[in-house]
């Protein structure tokens, strides 16, 4: 399976452009053991997956050395983190539990960014809504 564009990302690619930039940004320097073991996978399979994502013009690095994030990267990275968080947000207040990961990571790949943006506006609404009922009850 060869993807037709070289600089779209497939779900892997995203979630592995994702955990190095918000490893990056906890301050860590990013290398393919650590990432690994953070995405539970082993070393060769995520040096192949970087490899796509050097291809791309994501990330950088070279072998043995650190991770490190381009300006094209950094800008999806930025947005991929930012949709994690909305959904995390979303369905926690949705549904007034403290973690859905499972289902953000379930379902992640396949929102666009307009659904992205209506959530967002949508999460003051809901969490209004749970300050009445609240203080209702």
């Amino acid at each position: 399976y060869e993807r037709a564009n070289v600089d779209e990302l497939t779900s892997s690619m995203e979630d592995y452009l994702e955990m190095v930039c918000r490893m990056e940004a906890e301050g860590y320097p990013v290398r393919v053991s650590l990432l690994a073991a953070n995405l539970h996978v082993r070393p060769s399979s995520a040096s192949k997956m970087l490899d796509n994502l050097k291809a791309a013009g994501y990330i950088d690095f070279r072998k043995y050395g650190t991770i490190m994030v381009t300006d094209k990267g950094y800008e999806e990275g930025r947005y991929l983190l930012h949709r994690h968080r909305v959904l995390q947000d979303f369905f926690c207040t949705l549904n007034h539990t403290e973690d859905e990961l499972e289902l953000v990571e379930k379902i992640e790949h396949f929102i666009n960014h307009r659904t992205v943006e209506n959530m967002e506006q949508a999460l003051s609404f809901l969490r209004h809504k749970n300050d009445m009922t609240g203080k209702m009850g």
